[in-house]
């Protein structure tokens, strides 16, 4: 998978590199992910960008940590063979401040969080969903807990 990533209102780090990461650990767990022909925009914005999209987009007036926009439903997804053009996946947004305080308050580092948050997007990408049902919201973390510590990022949803 391609990564298109834009990084403003974030401070200096290895955000490039630390997606790359977290993007191929997500590959290997979920194969649909694996597909070389995906491309997908990671956008590290503020909180008022993060915002006003989640307004526009999902009528939510408020900002929130990461928003995921997929271009495919998981079984267009499933059904892409590996040969031809790029296919946008989708797009994943992640608010600064959000991310920066929720690490704070989880005492951990903002690169965990953020990489946490970028494998959470990418699954969202992906079809997995942790709103319908607690079986999915139950899948979904178990995935995300197995890339996380392929990582060597401890279990964001332990207590």
């Amino acid at each position: 998978m391609q990564l298109d990533i834009d990084i403003v209102d974030w401070p200096e780090g290895p955000w490039e590199e630390l997606a790359q990461r977290a993007a191929r650990a997500a590959a290997e767990h979920e194969p649909l992910l694996a597909n070389a022909r995906l491309a997908a925009s990671l956008l590290f914005t503020s909180d008022a960008e993060v915002h006003a999209l989640n307004r526009e987009w999902r009528g939510r007036d408020k900002p929130t940590n990461v928003l995921s926009f997929p271009m495919l439903a998981r079984g267009e997804l499933a059904a892409l063979a590996s040969d031809g053009p790029p296919v946008l996946l989708g797009d994943i947004a992640l608010a600064h401040e959000t991310c920066a305080r929720e690490a704070a308050d989880k005492g951990i580092a903002l690169a965990d969080h953020a990489t946490h948050l970028i494998v959470h997007g990418l699954l969202h990408l992906a079809g997995h969903d942790h709103v319908a049902s607690d079986e999915e919201a139950e899948a979904m973390e178990a995935l995300e807990r197995r890339i996380l510590a392929k990582l060597g990022i401890a279990d964001p949803y332990g207590d």
